[in-house]
């Protein structure tokens, strides 16, 4: 079935831009800092989305822009260094592939423009000024994984509407972790529905925290959005299936990976708008004149096999809703 496309939000502001940062982007083979606090396989399909956008506007890499790839992994430590590092090879753009790493970007820099795609609320966290006026250096799209909890909390009780109590897994390194859990915890406070949280921050908890879950009798489980949830999903999702625990996630590669839902914007089209908004300031246009993108439309991916196995029958209602259906 086909994704749906969303329909990106446009709008403007004038905001003056240091000279010396425009005088960055005048020579003849540009570079570009692409910073990715997850991994090389997991960005694979999001990297060719966004070498595609840049080619379209003009950029092919290797011909007239270069780019320089640092990726961690799920390991947030290193993200600072390597910004830092981007800063002083003197790049013309820092891609920024998550909210830890445009956090990292914009402590390196106040003048190296920055596009940052992330699933977390740029305004509330401090990275732009406002959506429609970013200000400073920093732009990018909000891929609104972090608001989406409570829709995501209302999927799995369709889908298992005898749970007496939902896990959610999160990552409390994450600085959008305790906005996403409270926008969790107000949406079961309106249905009634009972949760528990477990923190994981490492990969030697991810086994453990499934025993747990499963010992304090959890029906099903929430994946709070996290790149180091993203570079782990093919062991989260064996966990899940393992343990019969259906689990709902916030991205379409791991209902793909044998997931069993999924619920999200589409991250190939974010990228698409994000390397176009790379080439506009390759171009000379201020990242502040280049209002932060919000997504408006939403996927939902089912994996009819893995509901299956799991013993779990999609209502038609759901099956009717998806964006795809995996079978």
């Amino acid at each position: 079935m086909k994704r749906r496309a969303f329909i990106a939000l446009i709008g403007g502001a004038a905001v003056a831009w240091p000279r010396a940062a425009r005088a960055q982007q005048s020579g003849p083979m540009p570079l570009i800092g692409y910073l990715s606090s997850q991994s090389q396989d997991y960005d694979g399909p999001r990297l060719a989305a966004l070498r595609r956008s840049l080619s379209e506007a003009g950029y092919v890499e290797g011909t007239n822009v270069a780019i320089e790839y640092r990726w961690t992994e799920g390991n947030y430590d290193p993200l600072a260094a390597q910004a830092k590092e981007f800063v002083r090879h003197r790049v013309a753009v820092i891609f920024a592939g998550s909210l830890p790493a445009a956090l990292a970007a914009k402590a390196a820099t106040t003048t190296i423009p920055i596009v940052f795609v992330m699933g977390a609320d740029p305004v509330k966290l401090g990275v732009v000024a406002s959506l429609n006026q970013p200000g400073g250096n920093v732009t990018g799209v909000t891929q609104f994984y972090g608001a989406l909890g409570g829709k995501r909390l209302e999927f799995i009780r369709e889908l298992v509407p005898t749970a007496s109590i939902i896990a959610v897994l999160t990552n409390p390194r994450n600085p959008n972790s305790e906005d996403h859990l409270a926008d969790v915890r107000a949406a079961a406070h309106a249905m009634g529905q009972r949760i528990l949280v477990f923190a994981v921050s490492a990969e030697s908890e991810i086994a453990p925290a499934f025993a747990g879950l499963l010992r304090q009798g959890a029906n099903a489980l929430l994946v709070a959005d996290d790149p180091f949830f993203s570079t782990r999903r093919e062991q989260i999702v064996a966990q899940a299936n393992n343990r019969a625990m259906p689990t709902i996630y916030y991205t379409r590669e791991f209902a793909e990976a044998g997931g069993l839902i999924s619920y999200g914007s589409n991250p190939i089209a974010n990228y698409i708008q994000a390397g176009a908004y790379v080439a506009r300031i390759l171009k000379g246009t201020a990242p502040a004149d280049l209002p932060v993108q919000q997504p408006t439309k939403f996927e939902l991916v089912i994996n009819l096999k893995t509901a299956k196995t799991l013993g779990l029958t999609v209502p038609l209602t759901l099956q009717a809703a998806a964006d795809e259906v995996i079978e």
